[in-house]
């Protein structure tokens, strides 16, 4: 039975994660920032059926991070997967974040996966095998409205999971990443991240960021992908013989990046940035009331000549991660 270390498993997509490998037979440790929420933990456990191990484990704690590797190690088995899931969210426009905000939000998502990473590939190379997964965000290959800080914490994993799978592979681990599109959880209600000034109706891009948040929210309550979704694509990584460097999730997100692909800078940008901004200045000038469509059906832009094209960017525009 192999150990697997998922970060960030007190809740979402973490603790989603956890259940179900442990329900496939990984041998799960739930790393969680504060042992508060063990008895959640166990009870979710407890409801599915599984046994798993609740370790205390702060990403950006060095020594919490070596005496959770510890524990596991001294359970027997090595490490052989890693699940870097743990992270926060930081939303708001760029001139309205501190310095201190931004700082944080790159300690707890780029920092603390290199911090953990770092930790358990001394016993992956001694085992000769071993699998890194880190889950990032389809917001790690394309950008949105107010979460420049953040998006920048995706992009920086994108690159690192990315570097990594080269200098690994000849150890025989594999560096792979996840890239979720949006999915409801509760990054999006008690532990939605906003920024200190984010709101201040003195920032120049207050009415711009109000609009986008209703309009986020909006999508957040149509999206079909659940966490299970991500969790199943991390199991598929973890035992896949010839796993994919990139697994995303979710069918708007897939749709948003191959079009991005395919498409001329010149026109993606247009269509895709394009949609968004036009959505969230015709709220600014008009009010709520400047949509009656839903505006994933692409509405903005509904002269355009690629209608169908224009829906699934104006769609796929919210599909951003807030990693758990």
């Amino acid at each position: 039975m192999d150990n697997v270390l998922v970060t960030g498993s007190s809740t979402g997509l973490g603790l989603e994660t956890a259940l179900y490998l442990a329900r496939r037979g990984f041998r799960v440790f739930a790393g969680v920032r504060d042992l508060g929420h063990r008895p959640t933990v166990l009870e979710a456990a407890g409801e599915r059926g599984v046994e798993l191990t609740v370790v205390q484990l702060d990403v950006t704690d060095s020594q919490s991070v070596d005496r959770a590797v510890e524990t596991i190690v001294e359970s027997g088995g090595g490490v052989y997967g890693l699940v870097n899931n743990a992270g926060i969210g930081l939303r708001g426009c760029f001139e309205d974040l501190q310095m201190c905000e931004i700082r944080d939000v790159f300690e707890a998502n780029v920092f603390g996966t290199m911090n953990v990473t770092r930790r358990v590939l001394p016993h992956m190379r001694a085992a000769g095998r071993g699998r890194i997964v880190t889950i990032s965000s389809v917001g790690g290959r394309i950008a949105t409205f107010g979460l420049s800080a953040y998006i920048s914490t995706k992009f920086a994993q994108e690159g690192f999971g990315e570097a990594l799978a080269l200098e690994v592979q000849p150890f025989g681990i594999r560096s792979i990443l996840i890239e979720p599109g949006i999915i409801k959880t509760s990054r999006w209600s008690v532990n939605r991240g906003n920024a200190a000034h984010a709101l201040d109706p003195a920032s120049p891009y207050h009415a711009m960021f109000v609009n986008h948040e209703a309009l986020a929210d909006r999508f957040v309550e149509t999206r079909k992908t659940r966490p299970h979704h991500v969790a199943k694509a991390v199991h598929r990584a973890l035992t896949s013989r010839w796993p994919r460097m990139r697994y995303v999730v979710g069918r708007p997100a897939s749709v948003a990046i191959a079009l991005r692909g395919l498409m001329p800078d010149r026109v993606f940008d247009w269509l895709y940035f394009g949609t968004l901004l036009r959505h969230i200045k015709n709220d600014q000038a008009a009010g709520p009331a400047a949509h009656p469509r839903d505006p994933e059906l692409g509405a903005s832009v509904a002269a355009s000549r690629n209608r169908a094209a224009s829906g699934a960017m104006a769609e796929a525009t919210y599909d951003q991660i807030e990693s758990e």
